[in-house]
């Protein structure tokens, strides 16, 4: 069917037909204008012109049914070699036989057909056309009293009508194996193309195509996310205006007098390595750029420290709280005693309870850490949860209500274990309120949707000073405080607790005050 023959058949074809009909139209502009030649015409004036004036109508009418592709494609183009071959033929009966050389404008016609039809039947229309000329010279020979002697010239024509054709037919033979070669290797690149896609789309490193101009070529979506790009990156913007920051970076590494690694500290807070890899040869040439969050290689390496040491402490927890259980029984039992008297005793008595306490606590907080694996996640509603969760919070703290502003822009459902987001929250509103003014909306719980699909974030935001640059990077280490009277443990936990239900835990630097942000999986009702 004419569906099944690609369209460079079918181009192809167009182009002959153009040939045709240049060809045709010009011996009738020849005889018109010229008159009858020694070669062209030189027998029957007449004939010539009125042959190649149907020639022409011919060729003109194969141009439209080769527009229209109709009919099929195989029977146009035997058509038109036969029309060629009779019309030629003709022509050349008119201008004096084979001595003319029009024989010759079949040679063309053969070496074409052939390779259009990538040499199908290439055989038989040179044997056609050798017919033709044999069958013209015979007509002469009987009736026009010309010489036996012109049969040789038909004969190596006709030698050159089949050499034409089987030189066309193998070329059409190693044309098509190319075609078939050139295919196989499309469809590897394709496949290799599609591969390399979702390769870059599933690795957690951010990665750029830029090319000498400074223009993004390709990208894949870990790079906007840890660039913090509020607007969707598109392939052919410049880099210099979209991060300019790293476009900083990547001119000081072609300038040749780049660090190595290179770390960037973008808007939200998040540290990248960036790594730069020629594309061609030349500093000033294509490059690709690697973005990797250092936090999160950070986190990894601590996990692996923090593995062994997590089964220790739990061990050790279990051990101590046997004896400071009995510390702190045989404190309440000495507070009891009649022969304690003055004020240095219940004073020393105080400090012991109030360190076991606190030694229990920080107990408590590592064998939290030993049950973090025990998720039971269940759909809970943020916007009815936080109201709840605000009023049990300050009711416990015994802090004003109005210290804790919720700001819940939509409805919004996420899976989450209900006793860790609790206790998540708990830590960071306790946290705020300590760092904050305490006054009025001095801890501030805004829920709102996030820049990324099917995600939500929930920010706990102080209004005090903020955490000091230099303690950012510890924040969440475990065992790390500010605060004489703190375990070190409270981020540390918050943040596995959200790892362990799928959520991020982070700091945001903002001034004045401090804003920690989970983000997790969820949408809006």
């Amino acid at each position: 069917m004419n569906t099944q023959v690609p369209a460079l058949f079918w181009r192809s074809l167009f182009l002959y037909n153009l040939y045709r009909f240049a060809l045709a139209t010009l011996f009738v502009a020849m005889v018109v204008f010229l008159g009858p030649g020694r070669n062209i015409g030189a027998e029957n004036p007449l004939l010539f012109l009125v042959g190649s004036a149907l020639y022409a109508i011919l060729c003109a009418l194969s141009l439209l049914t080769t527009r229209t592709r109709w009919p099929a494609f195989n029977a146009q183009l035997a058509f038109q070699i036969v029309s060629d071959v009779v019309f030629i033929s003709v022509l050349m009966h008119a201008s004096g036989g084979v001595r003319s050389g029009l024989g010759l404008l079949l040679v063309a016609s053969l070496a074409s057909t052939a390779l259009i039809s990538r040499g199908r039947m290439a055989l038989f229309y040179a044997a056609l056309a050798s017919i033709a000329a044999l069958g013209e010279q015979t007509w002469r020979v009987m009736y026009d009293e010309s010489s036996f002697g012109d049969f040789l010239q038909v004969g190596l024509l006709s030698l050159g009508y089949f050499a034409i054709s089987i030189l066309a037919h193998r070329l059409a033979a190693y044309v098509q194996d190319t075609e078939k070669i050139a295919e196989q290797r499309g469809a590897d690149l394709e496949n290799l193309a599609a591969v390399n896609a979702l390769v870059i789309e599933d690795m957690s490193d951010g990665i750029l195509a830029v090319d000498q101009q400074g223009l993004i070529r390709q990208h894949n979506a870990r790079v906007e996310q840890l660039l913090g790009l509020v607007m969707p990156l598109e392939n052919g913007e410049r880099l210099d205006i979209r991060a300019p920051q790293l476009s900083d970076r990547l001119r000081v590494w072609r300038s040749g007098q780049a660090e190595e690694p290179m770390v960037m500290r973008t808007p939200a807070g998040r540290s990248l390595q960036v790594r730069i890899v020629d594309l061609e040869a030349g500093r000033g040439r294509a490059v690709l750029i690697y973005l990797q969050d250092m936090s999160a290689v950070q986190a990894q390496a601590q996990q692996l420290k923090l593995a062994a040491l997590g089964r220790l402490t739990a061990n050790i927890a279990h051990e101590i709280r046997n004896p400071l259980s009995a510390i702190s029984h045989a404190s309440e039992l000495l507070r009891e005693e009649p022969g304690l008297t003055g004020t240095t005793g219940p004073r020393l008595l105080e400090i012991i309870q109030n360190n076991t306490t606190r030694l229990d606590r920080m107990v408590q907080d590592v064998l939290q850490l030993s049950r973090r694996d025990r998720v039971q996640q269940e759909e809970i509603n943020l916007s009815e949860f936080l109201p709840v969760f605000a009023e049990e919070f300050c009711q416990i703290e015994k802090i004003p209500l109005a210290s804790v502003a919720l700001e819940i822009n939509g409805t919004f459902c996420v899976p989450f274990d209900r006793a860790h987001l609790h206790q998540v929250l708990w830590n960071l509103c306790r946290n705020a309120w300590r760092h904050g003014r305490k006054q009025d909306g001095s801890v501030r719980v805004c829920l709102a949707p996030s820049l990324y699909a099917d995600t939500v974030q929930l920010d706990v935001v102080d209004d005090g000073p903020g955490v000091a640059p230099e303690n950012i990077p510890k924040l969440f280490e475990p065992f790390f405080t500010t605060d004489s009277k703190g375990t070190g443990l409270g981020l540390y936990i918050a943040r596995e607790l959200c790892s362990a239900n799928g959520a991020t835990l982070e700091y945001i630097e903002v001034a004045p005050g401090g804003q920690f942000r989970i983000s997790m999986r969820g949408g809006e009702e």
